[in-house]
């Protein structure tokens, strides 16, 4: 073969290739890659992978109404396993590698931690959909969850009074991790504000995954014996099974000590047995027994969505305050986008500022201007036996978040970016 021929061979590979690439390239334009990290294994999978079905299933919904800037969302999801370090690195791979414009994700607020750095390195973003401690706030960051005073503080109010049956001594029980032990510390400074002595406040931590709460609940049901006691459960994940089992094991009724979770919800719930946990309670911003014309439509969407997706045990899914704080999430990143007209992560922010979304909630939810936070309204919901809430107290109006607890020294003056 002659050089000449070589030469037209390579010549006409290397076109072949630009011209492939510049094809990839175009079509690339013709999407917006979002990110989805949720676990789908391991120890939280039980919580988050219906995260990233519902965000699947907004971001169907958002372009079967012609996408965002004219541009179909193209979804790329992976797998963090349920493993704090993976979450940065999968973070990392979504926003350097497949160039994504954004990311919903986390759970755990060890999680989130974990990608924060990735985050404002990379200056991406992320929203988080997810009830948390509070005492952070960042620029790459929109938390659609609840901040402790529209979920934690409320909650524990709520116990005190009359109606929550008047407890004067709390047992502050949760996984070993960021979320529960801020969380806690925030509590117990508000009890002590209430004039609640250290002496009537327990606090114990178990590892993700624990599954013996058998001297736990045996040293509840003692500590309980010295007046009226609550429990606020701050348990994430699959534990919260064994946990609720015990209590029934013990015959330990929500008559009797009640127990206020913070991070079960009809998905935790969905498939086990009820039995054990008639009348215990949780406190949320929604649930899916309230009744409105945006939450029925919500339910249908989600319902139809799962069977047509063919959902594992897709005829009794459920919705929940974490799937509704994504959806939400999400058309919100949408109507910022079109307002900006860009997917830029600073035109975004600024974009973001007072955006609203008529929620399944029943309320309208709005981006605080100045500290990234939604104003929710709280509701605090009772167990029935198939699996959903009974919904006892709410607020009027949404709330508007503190992500600093003023219950902690020195967070004044730090409610805002």
């Amino acid at each position: 073969m002659s050089r000449r021929i070589i030469l037209k061979a390579a010549a006409a590979a290397a076109f072949a290739l630009a011209t492939s690439t510049t094809m990839q390239a175009a079509l690339a334009a013709d999407t917006i890659k979002v990110g989805i990290l949720h676990s789908l294994s391991g120890t939280m999978a039980i919580s988050e992978t219906s995260l990233k079905d519902v965000a699947l299933m907004t971001i169907a919904e958002i372009n079967a109404k012609g996408g965002v800037l004219g541009k179909k969302l193209e979804a790329v999801v992976v797998d963090p396993a349920s493993n704090w370090p993976l979450f940065a690195e999968k973070a990392r791979q979504l926003v350097a590698q497949d160039k994504v414009a954004v990311v919903f994700g986390c759970w755990t607020s060890v999680s989130r931690k974990s990608v924060l750095p990735v985050f404002k390195e990379l200056n991406s973003l992320l929203f988080y959909p997810v009830q948390y401690e509070g005492e952070e706030l960042e620029k790459n960051v929109f938390y659609t969850g609840a901040a402790p005073n529209q979920q934690a503080i409320p909650a524990v109010e709520y116990l005190m009074s009359k109606d929550g049956g008047g407890a004067k001594r709390f047992v502050l029980l949760g996984t070993d991790y960021v979320y529960p032990r801020t969380t806690n510390k925030i509590l117990r400074a508000f009890l002590k504000s209430k004039g609640v002595k250290d002496s009537d406040i327990s606090e114990v931590y178990t590892p993700f995954g624990h599954a013996d709460y058998q001297t736990i609940v045996a040293n509840i049901k003692k500590f309980s014996t010295g007046g009226k006691t609550a429990v606020i459960s701050t348990i994430n994940g699959d534990s919260n099974v064994p946990f609720y089992k015990e209590l029934g094991n013990a015959g330990l009724k929500a008559t009797d000590v009640p127990v206020v979770a913070f991070s079960v919800g009809e998905e935790e719930l969905r498939g086990i047995d009820t039995k054990p946990l008639l009348g215990h309670l949780a406190a949320w911003n929604y649930f899916e027994s309230v009744k409105n014309p945006v939450n029925t439509a919500f339910i249908k969407q989600w319902k139809t969505y799962a069977v047509a997706q063919k959902l594992p045990n897709a005829g009794s899914v459920v919705t929940n305050d974490p799937m509704e704080a994504t959806y939400v999430g999400i058309h919100m990143w949408a109507q910022a986008v079109e307002k900006a007209k860009s997917t830029d992560t600073d035109k975004v922010i600024a974009a973001m500022a007072g955006q609203s979304v008529k929620a399944p909630s029943g309320f309208t939810l709005t981006m605080d201007a100045t500290n990234h936070h939604l104003h929710k309204p709280v509701m605090i919901g009772e167990i029935k036996a198939d699996g959903q809430f009974n919904v006892v107290w709410k607020t009027k109006e949404p709330i508007r978040a503190q992500p600093w607890s003023p219950y902690i020294k020195g967070n004044e003056g730090k409610q805002k970016l």
